[in-house]
């Protein structure tokens, strides 16, 4: 075998070939097989693309093992202590960190955007009055093309910026009128004078008589730290589903809005952007402290269908790096925010069973960041069914970057996945008399 190469042979019609080898800057090498049918006449098959790279992309590196997540190289623990979110973002979509004056431009652009068409803020009446926030996300993310039609070319540049900028920008605003809309409070509108974070607090919250923001602009530093923190972490995670959906849609010339709507849908699912609010839902099921000890006995069971909701991660088979750093900010919040909801005591109960647990210990069944965010963001009054959404807003900065990355790459092809047919083969058709 030639170095850098893989040789293949397919034993049924003896015909062998061989394969480059692609080596990254970091992780395991991918074997390039787009010639794989033509040489040997066979594809491959690989459910849920385990081991299949779908692309080429400089933006994050997961190593799962080690537990090691980079954002465009930088380690996501250094990121999480010294960024913000806005920061990060800019890093994402450009590749570097932002001077002082690019960071503030950046801030000033993302806050002249910030405000939705009057137009779309009616959409939301048409709206079941109980729709869930996702749903609405879906609709409304989607319908931003109908707003922005002019300047939907996707070959310049500059359009695919303002689009990014667009829905970076405005995906706050959606998030929070979607929450106001399932309660039926009046919107409220983005200030200049915020934040992207404090932003969202505000027009999540403020209430016609009951402003979340004070006359001092004060809000609560833990909680815009807290939310700083989650949205970094959550900003991008390599080629998830979410990911994957947004860049697929993408292939095939999609307006960039219609991508993302796609991305959010993908993320709705409980195995993905849901697993935070499953949390709580599996917290509700074990209900006391005193019960633990049996459902982590259930966890155990493979023939058992509950579920240990927080504790593990597909990517990350040591520990899952986000969860490290999300842990003292839980603690932090629960200290600066304390509840009588036994929830809370419960939660930390569970964690503290589950680390000293043999099995989980053997397993490296550790709390992941879905584990804490729930947590976090439960304390700090964010909806249930608002914990998904927050994803969104976070993997937002993460969607428009790899869409960014590949619209700009030269030569872009459909996404065609291949199957194995496992259906009839040819048979002829039956008349109806004759059925």
């Amino acid at each position: 075998m030639a170095k850098d190469t893989v040789t293949i042979r397919n034993n049924t019609n003896g015909k062998e070939a061989d394969f480059s080898l692609l080596r990254g800057t970091a992780g395991t090498p991918a074997v390039d097989i787009g010639s794989l049918h033509k040489e040997l006449g066979a594809f491959t098959f690989d459910p849920g693309f385990m081991s299949t790279a779908s692309c080429k992309s400089a933006i994050t590196y997961i190593d799962g093992e080690n537990g090691i997540l980079l954002y465009r190289g930088y380690p996501i623990e250094q990121l999480a202590k010294n960024s913000t979110f806005l920061e990060v973002a800019y890093l994402l979509m450009n590749g570097e960190l932002p001077s002082e004056v690019e960071l503030s431009s950046f801030k000033g652009e993302i806050r002249q955007h910030s405000m939705i068409h009057e137009a779309l803020r009616v959409f939301f009446n048409g709206f079941h009055y109980d729709a869930h926030p996702m749903s609405m996300m879906v609709g409304v993310m989607g319908s931003l093309s109908a707003f922005y039609h002019s300047e939907l070319n996707m070959n310049d540049p500059e359009h695919r910026r303002i689009s990014a900028m667009r829905m970076l920008a405005k995906v706050p605003t959606i998030a929070a009128a979607s929450h106001r809309h399932s309660v039926g409070w009046p919107f409220i509108y983005p200030r200049l004078d915020l934040g992207y974070c404090e932003n969202f607090m505000n027009m999540m919250f403020s209430l016609p008589g009951q402003q979340y923001i004070d006359e001092n602009n004060y809000i609560d530093p833990i909680a815009v730290k807290a939310l700083n923190l989650l949205f970094i972490l959550h900003a991008d995670h390599e080629q998830n589903a979410s990911t994957s959906t947004v860049r697929l849609a993408s292939s095939t010339g999609a307006n960039p809005y219609a991508c993302m709507a796609a991305g959010i849908a993908a993320l709705w699912g409980p195995a993905h952007g849901g697993a935070n609010e499953a949390v709580l839902s599996m917290l509700a099921e074990i209900g006391t402290v005193d019960r633990i000890p049996l459902y982590i006995e259930k966890a155990k069971d493979k023939n058992d269908p509950f579920r240990l909701m927080g504790f593990g991660h597909r990517v990350y088979k040591n520990f899952d790096p986000r969860a490290t750093i999300t842990r003292d900010t839980c603690y932090e919040v629960l200290e600066k925010f304390p509840s009588d909801d036994p929830l809370f005591e419960l939660a930390l109960a569970l964690e503290e069973f589950a680390l000293k647990d043999e099995y989980f210990i053997e397993k490296k069944l550790y709390p992941n960041v879905d584990f804490y965010s729930g947590i976090i963001y439960k304390a700090l009054k964010i909806p249930e069914d608002m914990f998904t959404v927050m994803f969104v807003i976070a993997r937002t900065a993460g969607w428009v970057s790899h869409w960014l990355e590949m619209m700009a790459e030269p030569g872009q092809r459909i996404g065609r996945p291949r199957q194995i047919y496992t259906g009839y083969d040819t048979r002829n058709y039956v008349d109806l008399t004759d059925r």
